[in-house]
């Protein structure tokens, strides 16, 4: 390891050579000023600005002598040396590499990346393998440090940029990489690390810092975010099982995200110093809160699981509620079940109003159903003339149900209205039709009134006649008033 002459950072409560602001500043005799204000300030920031003063000068004198322009040379040598040892390394990934398919487009990004970070890889092994050559020879000098820590976290951020595809979580990583990075190379790391050590609660027994905190903090957002990337494994693998329907694959992917958070909760509090024993303590408060305010949540969430096990409602199935919504299931979590309707408009329903109230499943069986669409024709019309007009509509219309188990159309009488014969056009309509129930209605509607047209079938409408039976109702017959001209000036 180099052994560095830039002095180290102080820590917090060391002494600096600095008079104690408390000390010089306004007593209880002496009321604040703004000299004494001004004096404080000085004093608290003035170790920071000698230390980067001595930062700044020892890295002068490191670079301007001979040491440096020999830790130079070495970095520049390093350069060289790895270029020409990237070509055979990235001609044998070509080689061993695997094939880039549709299945598998992640491995192209992967591999161009491996590909970018072998030149710097390869040059901060080189950099290391000088450390001791240049420690036996008696040149110390943070020149190399300072290269190796840059071009080690340029490594890492290249590295999690190809993992995690997310741009925002990207550069939060990025940011707290190269922030890491120059406390390192400026030695402020220990001495951040130290004061945030310094300054902490207890929680009975156990003291925790701010540093336990962060640390904490940032496990289990690795945690969390390294559940999420097993949940969407198991998703990929389940989705490839052909005897496991989509509701239990979603089932089994929420019990494992479910008890990848608990474990990664449980991880961080421990790394933070909080007795996990303690935990058992807030287990009659958990089940209170339960039975009192959670309990609408263990509700639905119980209602999820069961209707993922008995299969009665599935993703994709179209259904109706009691109060008159439908549309089709999209997606069914531990609290709601997410249902899109036939206007594009998504609607969280509770899961437990699927085991509390009545739904109808359109397509839980069977992906097809038969519609009726009414209509009336006038009194004295000949039936076998409206049933050709309405069959010929339904042969326009590309809704019916194809394949083995079509059934053609038909056309029933089903009743003696007041004014008119009471028909209905039935037909079996294809899966994807069974969803927009709103569209194939207009569509029928629209083809049988310009088929009866066609025919000369007469639509009713219902009318009213009016009939006096007692009474007189006096009726004046003669030529109306003249109409009166108004002219401007008139009043």
């Amino acid at each position: 390891m180099i052994y560095p002459t830039i002095p180290e950072a102080p820590l917090a409560g060391h002494d600096t050579g600095q008079t104690n602001p408390a000390e010089t500043g306004a007593s209880a005799d002496n009321p604040e000023t703004i000299e004494s204000i001004a004096e404080d300030l000085i004093g608290s920031v003035s170790p920071a600005v000698d230390y980067g003063a001595q930062l700044i000068e020892g890295f002068s004198k490191q670079f301007s002598s001979i040491d440096g322009l020999i830790v130079l040379a070495v970095i520049l040598g390093a350069f060289l040396v790895a270029w020409p040892l990237v070509r055979p390394v990235n001609r044998i990934l070509d080689e061993t590499w695997p094939t880039v398919d549709g299945k598998k487009p992640y491995l192209g990004s992967v591999k161009s990346v491996v590909k970018r970070i072998t030149l710097p890889i390869v040059t901060v092994i080189l950099l290391w393998i000088a450390v001791p050559i240049l420690e036996s020879l008696g040149i110390t000098n943070d020149m190399l440090r300072v290269v190796a820590s840059m071009l080690q976290a340029w490594i890492v951020i290249n590295v999690f940029s190809a993992i995690v595809r997310d741009p925002f979580w990207s550069r939060i990583f990025a940011a707290l990489a190269w922030f890491l990075a120059v406390l390192y190379i400026l030695r402020l790391l220990n001495p951040l690390i130290a004061t945030m050590e310094s300054v902490g609660i207890s929680i009975g027994s156990a003291r925790i810092t701010i540093f336990d905190m962060i640390k904490g903090a940032v496990l289990l957002v690795l945690l969390i975010w390294a559940s999420q990337a097993l949940v969407g494994f198991v998703r990929s693998r389940l989705s490839r099982s052909a005897t496991l329907n989509q509701s239990i694959q979603t089932l089994i992917a929420q019990a494992v995200r479910l008890t990848a958070i608990f474990i990664a909760v449980l991880i961080a509090l421990s790394v933070i110093g909080v007795d996990l024993t303690a935990l058992a303590v807030f287990s009659g408060a958990i089940g209170v809160g339960i039975g009192i305010g959670l309990q609408a949540i263990v509700a639905n969430m119980m209602a999820a699981v069961t209707l993922m096990l008995e299969g009665s409602i599935k993703i994709g199935d179209f259904i109706e509620l009691e109060n008159g919504t439908y549309g089709e299931i999209r997606e069914i979590t531990t609290r709601a079940t997410r249902i899109r309707t036939t206007d594009n408009v998504d609607i969280l329903v509770p899961n437990s109003e699927f085991i509390n109230g009545r739904v109808t499943n359109w397509t839980m069986r069977d992906r097809y159903r038969r519609m009726r669409i009414p209509f009336g024709v006038a009194y004295g019309t000949d039936k076998e003339l409206v049933k050709t007009a309405a069959l010929e509509a339904a042969d326009g219309i590309p809704h019916e149900l194809t394949g083995p188990d079509a059934q053609p159309a038909d056309v029933w009488l089903v009743g003696f209205g007041d004014s008119a014969l009471n028909f209905e056009l039935v037909v079996w309509l294809s899966p994807e039709a069974v969803k927009h129930p709103e569209i194939v209605q207009a569509d029928y509607n629209w083809a049988l009134e310009t088929a009866l047209a066609k025919h000369g079938i007469e639509i009713p409408f219902p009318q009213r006649d009016l009939h006096i039976r007692s009474g007189e109702l006096p009726i004046r017959r003669g030529a109306p008033a003249p109409l009166k001209t108004v002219h401007a000036h008139e009043p």
